[in-house]
C-alpha cells in the first residue's frame, strides 16, 4: 500500500503566538563548542523564527520553557499551540504537564510523517541552506556551523517572504521594516578602535581583526582578534569587505566538507578537516577555545538626534548565541562604519486578523553595494587603516603544528580544557561530563598515528573500513555464536529498544593501539519501567577491597592474575521480554522486518549489569565459591589448605590463588562456561598499573595524569612542591564565577579517579569538588595548582611490600570549623595493613562540631568504623587479626572521651558516635592512642601543609618515585 497524498492546508495564525512551530535538527559533525542539535521555533503568523543550539536533546524542554516565559515577559502573550514532531524530546512527561498546566494545546504529527510539521522541517532546510552558504564563502570547516547559525536566523527573518503577511518576517512581527545599512560581509577584516586600552599614546589605535556580527547584549560589533585570541565588542568599527583574512590563513572548507553537514543521506562521511592535519597556528583554532570578550570603550562624539547612525538590531527573542565567536551577516555595505542604533524594544505585538495596510508599501531589497578595489598589486585592506599588530613576521612560513600545540603556544589565558580535545577519542577512565556535554580528548587519531583508522563517524564509513568491518563482524558473529536472540514479528503495541554501533580504540597501558572495538549497544532510553526492565542494581568491588586483597597475596606470595570476559554482558540472562532492532549493517536481508527478542542481555540494556552479575555469581557458586558480606563482589574460595580471592569489576576479573595449580583449574573451569582470557599476570587492571618491584608492588596512573594535564593544556607548567597552600579554605562566594563550569567540573571528576593511588593529593581533590556547583575564579586557580603538583610528580606511585605483620593501624584527624561558610569541620583518616596504606579518607563533616574535640572525636568515630569493616573483611579472608586495632588521634580530650564513661554536658549530642567506639573499645577491636601531631599523618588530609612536613608525610604514606 502506498501512502496517501497530502491536501494543500490553507491555515494560518490570525495572531502573534496563536501557534508556533518547532522542531529539532541534529548535526552530523559536533561544533567546536559541542553543540550537537540546534532547536527551531517558528511564529506561525508571522514565519519569524528562532533558534537555539543544544549540546543534548534533553535541554529541549528547558530551552521552551524559557522560551514561553520570554514571550509572556516581553510581549504579555501566550503561546496557545505547539506543533511538533513525535520526538521524545517533545513528548515526555515534564513537557506534557508543562503544556496541560499552561492550556497550551500539543500537535503533534503522526510518527515517522514529518509532512505534518512540514513549516519547522522548510525553515530548517532554510537555515541550512544560509548556513551552508555562510560557510562555504567564510571557508571554515563543517564544525564551525553553530557560529554561523545566529546569523542565518538573524538575516532569514529580515529577508523577503512569501510566506508571511508582510514583506519580511521581520516587517510583520514587529509592524516596522528592518533596516539594512548596519549589515557587514560575515568574516571579512575589520579595524576596531582601541584607543581607550591603548598602553601609551604612540601604541596603534587601531588592531586588524575579523568581523563576527552583532552583540545582542550590546550596541555594537564583534571583532576577533587574530593576535589576541579575544572578541573585541565596539561601535566605532572600520569594514575593509574585499578583504578575508581565513580565507588566506586557513584551509578553504571543501564541497565534501559541506555536504558533511547538511546531507541527504542519513549515513554521512566524516569531514575531511578532522582527518587531515591541523593547520598552522596562526589561523583560527580548531580547538573550541572560548573568547574572552573584552568590551572596547574608545571615546566617541556625541550622536546628533537628527541623523541617527545604523547599527545592529537586536534578535526579537532571547537568541541563544550558539557559541563564542557567534556568527554574524553574510552580505556587504559600504566601508564606513555606522553608528549601532539602540536594540528594538518593541512595546508589544501588533495582533491583528488581516495584515494592516502599512504593510503595502514596497519592499526594500538589500542588495550588493559596490566596493572601490585598490590596485591589484599589493593583497592589503582597501582602507588605509595601518594594521602592523597583525602582519606576520617577514621569514619562512611557520611549520604546521598540532591545533592543541597552537592553542597552548598561542595563548596565555587559561581555556576549558575539555573543549580542546578532539571529540572522537573514548579513553576507558575519562568520565564524560556531559557533558560534558564534553568528550575525552583524541591519542589515536592525531596527525602523529595516520596509520591508525579514525574512530568512524557513521555506519557506511564503518563498513567501508577493514579494520572497522572486521571489529563489526566479530562482535555480530559473537552475538549469534551465544543465541543472544530470536527473530519474531513486531509485537503489536509493545515497546522496541533501538540501538547503535559505538566504536572505539582499545589502547595499552603506554597508550598504544591495542585493537579496534566495535559494540552494538542498545539505547537504554528508549525502554520502559515495569514493561522491559525492573530492577538495575548492581554490586561493584571496593577500592579498599582490591588493595587489601593485593595485599595478603603479595605477604604470603600468591600468584596473582587478571582475566577479561569477552561480551560479558552478553552471558546475562534475561527475566524480562525485552525486544529491540536488529543491528545497522547486519539486517537479515529475508526477514528485514522482524525484531529481536532477546534470550540474553545486550551492552546498553538498563539490567544488563545486574543481568550478567548475577549469572557470573551463580556459577561461581558451583565451583564451591562463597560471596562475601563485606563486599559482595568479593567471592573467596577455601577447601582444606587450599584458597582463592576472586574480585569482580563489571567484566574485568582479579583472581589469585594460593597455589598456582589452583588458580588454573579455576581458570580452565571458568573458560568452559564464559569467554574468558587470562591476561597473565596483574599488570593494569581498572585503568591501575600494577608493576613488579623486588620488594613488593607499584600501582601508578602515570599514564592517566599526563592525559589530565594534557586535557588541560598544562603539560608543560611549572611544577609546585605542595597540591594545597596552607592558606585558610576557600569560599563557596570567593570570586567571579569561572568562564566555563563544565570544562572545571570535568577536570575535577577526572582527578577523583587519580585519588585510588595518589593519597597525597586527596585533600586538595576534596576542596575542588566541593565548588563543583559554582565554581569560581579561585577554586579555579586551586584546581590549577594542584596540576602543576602533579607536573612535578607525575611518576609518583603507591608502594605495596611484602610484610609479614597483620596488625591494622589508623590515624585519623580533624580541622575543626575549617570551612569558612558552614563552619563544618573537614575529618581524615589513613589505615594501615602490615604497613600498607590500604583505604583514605578526607570528607568534610556533616554538622557543625562546637569544640575541637568534638571535631576530633568524630573523626576518629570515622577511622574506627572504616576498621570494623576492615576487621570483618579479613575475617571473611579467613584471615582474622588476633591483635586490637590502634586508633592513633593527636587529641587528649578525644581519647579521654573514647574510654571515660562519663558524658560531659559538652558532649551528650554525640552520644551516638561516643557508644559506638566505646563499644568497639570495650569489646577489644579497637585501642585509641594519643599520638603527638608531628607523627600524625592523617594531617595530609585535612589541612595544606608546609613543604618539607608534607613530604615527610607524604613518605610515610608509602608514596615514592617509581
Amino acid at each position: 500500500m502506498l501512502r496517501l497524498p497530502f491536501s494543500a492546508s490553507s491555515s494560518h495564525a490570525d495572531r502573534l503566538f496563536d501557534l508556533v512551530h518547532c522542531d529539532l535538527w541534529t548535526s552530523p559533525v559536533l561544533s567546536v563548542s559541542g553543540y550537537k542539535y540546534y532547536l527551531v521555533v517558528v511564529d506561525d503568523f508571522s514565519h519569524y523564527s528562532w533558534t537555539f543550539p543544544l549540546r543534548f536533546k534533553s535541554e529541549t524542554f528547558s530551552t521552551l520553557s524559557h522560551f514561553f516565559a520570554w514571550v509572556s515577559t516581553q510581549f504579555g502573550l501566550t503561546i496557545k499551540a505547539v506543533q511538533c514532531d513525535n520526538g521524545r524530546e517533545f513528548d515526555n512527561n515534564a513537557s506534557r504537564s508543562f503544556f496541560f498546566t499552561r492550556g497550551v494545546q500539543l500537535r503533534m504529527s503522526c510518527p515517522y510523517t514529518s509532512a505534518q510539521n512540514g513549516k519547522a522541517e522548510r525553515m530548517i532546510r532554510t537555515t541550512n541552506d544560509v548556513m551552508r552558504t555562510l560557510l562555504f564563502q567564510a571557508s571554515l570547516p563543517a564544525r564551525f556551523w553553530a557560529e554561523s547559525l545566529h546569523t542565518a536566523t538573524y538575516l532569514i527573518n529580515r529577508l523577503p517572504s512569501t510566506a508571511s503577511p508582510a514583506p519580511t518576517p521581520h516587517h510583520a512581527f514587529f509592524g516596522t521594516p528592518p533596516r539594512y545599512d548596519h549589515l557587514h560581509v560575515f568574516r571579512c577584516a575589520c579595524y576596531p578602535n582601541t584607543s581607550a586600552t591603548a598602553p601609551h599614546k604612540l601604541a596603534p589605535r587601531l588592531t586588524r581583526c575579523v568581523f563576527l556580527g552583532y552583540s545582542p547584549d550590546h550596541k555594537g560589533y564583534r571583532c576577533f582578534d587574530l593576535m589576541s585570541r579575544r572578541v573585541l565588542i565596539s561601535r566605532h568599527v572600520v569594514f575593509d569587505e574585499s578583504v578575508f583574512p581565513f580565507s588566506s590563513t586557513t584551509t578553504p572548507a571543501s564541497d565534501l566538507e559541506l555536504e558533511s553537514l547538511f546531507p541527504s543521506d542519513p549515513v554521512v562521511q566524516p569531514p575531511l578537516s578532522e582527518r587531515s592535519a591541523g593547520p598552522p597556528p596562526v589561523c583560527l583554532p580548531d580547538a573550541p577555545v572560548p573568547f574572552p570578550v573584552v568590551p572596547a570603550a574608545p571615546r566617541a562624539a556625541p550622536e546628533s538626534p537628527a541623523a541617527p547612525r545604523a547599527a545592529p538590531e537586536s534578535p526579537a527573542a532571547p537568541q541563544a548565541a550558539p557559541e563564542a565567536p557567534s556568527s554574524s551577516a553574510a552580505s556587504r555595505a559600504a566601508p564606513e562604519a555606522p553608528c549601532p542604533e539602540a536594540p528594538l524594544s518593541p512595546a508589544g505585538p501588533r495582533a491583528t486578523p488581516r495584515p494592516p495596510l502599512r504593510y503595502a508599501q514596497p519592499v526594500q531589497v538589500y542588495q550588493r553595494r559596490t566596493v572601490v578595489s585598490p590596485a591589484p598589486t599589493p593583497p592589503l585592506p582597501a582602507s588605509p587603516v595601518p594594521a602592523p599588530s597583525t602582519s606576520p613576521p617577514a621569514g619562512p612560513p611557520e611549520p604546521p603544528c598540532h591545533p592543541r600545540l597552537a592553542a597552548r603556544v598561542k595563548s596565555t589565558v587559561y581555556h576549558p580544557p575539555v573543549l580542546e580535545r578532539d571529540p572522537r577519542h573514548l579513553h576507558p577512565m575519562v568520565t564524560r561530563r556531559a557533558a560534558g556535554v564534553l568528550r575525552p580528548a583524541a591519542l589515536s587519531t592525531a596527525a602523529a598515528e595516520p596509520w591508525i583508522s579514525p574512530v568512524p563517524s557513521s555506519v557506511r564509513d564503518a563498513l567501508a573500513d577493514p579494520h572497522w568491518r572486521c571489529a563489526m563482524e566479530e562482535e555480530y558473529t559473537a552475538l549469534l555464536a551465544n543465541q543472544t536472540w530470536d527473530l519474531v514479528s513486531p509485537p503489536p503495541g509493545g515497546n522496541v529498544v533501538t540501538g547503535k554501533w559505538i566504536w572505539t580504540h582499545k589502547r595499552r597501558a603506554d597508550g598504544t593501539l591495542d585493537r579496534y572495538k566495535a559494540r552494538w549497544v542498545l539505547q537504554s532510553f528508549t525502554q520502559r519501567p515495569g514493561v522491559d526492565y525492573d530492577e538495575t542494581f548492581s554490586p561493584v568491588v571496593k577500592h579498599a577491597t582490591v588493595r587489601t586483597v593485593i595485599s595478603l597475596a603479595l605477604s604470603r606470595s600468591w600468584p596473582v592474575h587478571q582475566l577479561d570476559v569477552k561480551n560479558a554482558f552478553l552471558h546475562g540472562t534475561l527475566t524480562e521480554t525485552v525486544y529491540c532492532s536488529q543491528p545497522a549493517g547486519f539486517v537479515d536481508p529475508t526477514r528485514p522486518g522482524m525484531v529481536c527478542r532477546l534470550n540474553k542481555s545486550l551492552y546498553g540494556l538498563k539490567q544488563a549489569p545486574r543481568a550478567w552479575y548475577s549469572q557470573f555469581a551463580m556459577f561461581l557458586v558451583t565451583l564451591g565459591f562463597t560471596e562475601a558480606k563485606s563486599d559482595t563482589s568479593l567471592f573467596i574460595y577455601r577447601h582444606g589448605d587450599e584458597m582463592a580471592y576472586l574480585l569482580l569489576y563489571v567484566d574485568d576479573i582479579v583472581l589469585t590463588a594460593s597455589s598456582p595449580s589452583l588458580l588454573q583449574r579455576i581458570i580452565t573451569s571458568l573458560q568452559q562456561e564464559f569467554a574468558m582470557k587470562d591476561l597473565g599476570v596483574l599488570h593494569h587492571f581498572l585503568g591501575v598499573t600494577v608493576e613488579l618491584h623486588p620488594s613488593g608492588l607499584l600501582l601508578h596512573q602515570r599514564q592517566y595524569t599526563l592525559d589530565i594535564l594534557e586535557r588541560a593544556g598544562m603539560a608543560d607548567c611549572n611544577p609546585c612542591s605542595t597540591p594545597v597552600d596552607t592558606q585558610a579554605k576557600l569560599s563557596e562566594a570567593a570570586g567571579p564565577p569561572v568562564a566555563d563550569p563544565t570544562a572545571y567540573r570535568s577536570l575535577a571528576g577526572a582527578l577523583r579517579y587519580l585519588t585510588f593511588t595518589r593519597p597525597d593529593i586527596t585533600y586538595a581533590v576534596q576542596q575542588v569538588c566541593l565548588h563543583m556547583h559554582d565554581p569560581r575564579e579561585p577554586h579555579l586557580t586551586a584546581l590549577k595548582r594542584l596540576l602543576r603538583y602533579l607536573r612535578g610528580t607525575v611518576d609518583y606511585c603507591l608502594f605495596l611490600h611484602r610484610s609479614s605483620s597483620a596488625e591494622l593501624v589508623v590515624y585519623t584527624d580533624a580541622d575543626w570549623a575549617g570551612c569558612p561558610d558552614t563552619r563544618r569541620s573537614t575529618s581524615g583518616y589513613a589505615v594501615f595493613l602490615g604497613g600498607n596504606l590500604v583505604s583514605w579518607s578526607s570528607k568534610r563533616q556533616p554538622v557543625v562540631s562546637r569544640s575541637s574535640a568534638e571535631a576530633e572525636y568524630r573523626a576518629v568515630a570515622n577511622g574506627v568504623a572504616k576498621a570494623s569493616w576492615l576487621r570483618q573483611l579479613l575475617a571473611e579472608l579467613h584471615s582474622p587479626l588476633a591483635k586490637s586495632t590502634l586508633v592513633y588521634c593527636d587529641n587528649v580530650s578525644a581519647v579521654y572521651l573514647s574510654t571515660n564513661p562519663v558524658q560531659h554536658q559538652r558532649t551528650k549530642h554525640v552520644e551516638i558516635d561516643l557508644h559506638f567506639v566505646r563499644d568497639r573499645v570495650a569489646i577489644g577491636d579497637v585501642r585509641v592512642l594519643h599520638v603527638p601531631t608531628t607523627s600524625q599523618f592523617a594531617d595530609i588530609f585535612t589541612k595544606g601543609l608546609p613543604s618539607a612536613v608534607f613530604s615527610k608525610f607524604r613518605s610515610s604514606l608509602n608514596i615514592a618515585r617509581g
